[in-house]
């Protein structure tokens, strides 16, 4: 029988990767150095954050925390690199191995942290005027372990 609060951990992911996903579908390759101000972080830099959450997230599960600041890579490859930590830590969560942290400092540290980031790439798209759609996430067909860059359509966006 499925542990109730690591598939919850498993569905959190994949709404990051939903969400997330949306944010980033259909970014012109320029938005990775947008710059909102002379002290806001480019979503590529952001993006390369959101990677490391979730190299963290891991490493936190694996028992052997540690943290990286990573350079960004050019865009589309940041944009990999993300999805691709994020499946590797959505395959831990998925198998047997035991967590070496609670499900809780997973969701208030590296899950909470990639969903504010998340919103903030939103933000900028909107600010350099490629804007996402807003849309009613509890429509949305989001399922554990779909954690790569190809998600479903959305379900109800709003004009």
């Amino acid at each position: 029988m499925p542990d109730p609060k690591r598939e919850l951990l498993r569905h959190a992911v994949a709404t990051v990767a939903y969400r997330a996903g949306k944010t980033l579908r259909g970014a012109p390759e320029s938005f990775a150095g947008f710059a909102a101000g002379p002290s806001t972080r480019t979503p590529a830099k952001i993006l390369a954050h959101m990677g490391d959450l979730y190299d963290w997230a891991l490493s936190m599960a694996q028992g052997n925390q540690k943290w990286q600041d990573s350079e960004p890579l050019p865009w589309p490859a940041e944009c990999t690199r993300f999805f691709t930590s994020l499946t590797a830590f959505d395959q831990y969560l998925a198998s047997e191995a035991p967590l070496a942290c609670s499900e809780e400092k997973l969701i208030q540290g590296p899950i909470a942290d990639s969903l504010t980031h998340t919103g903030q790439l939103a933000m900028l798209r909107r600010l350099a005027e490629a804007p996402v759609r807003g849309e009613n996430y509890a429509r949305a067909a989001i399922a554990a372990g779909s954690t790569g860059p190809d998600q479903p359509a959305p379900r109800m966006e709003f004009d």
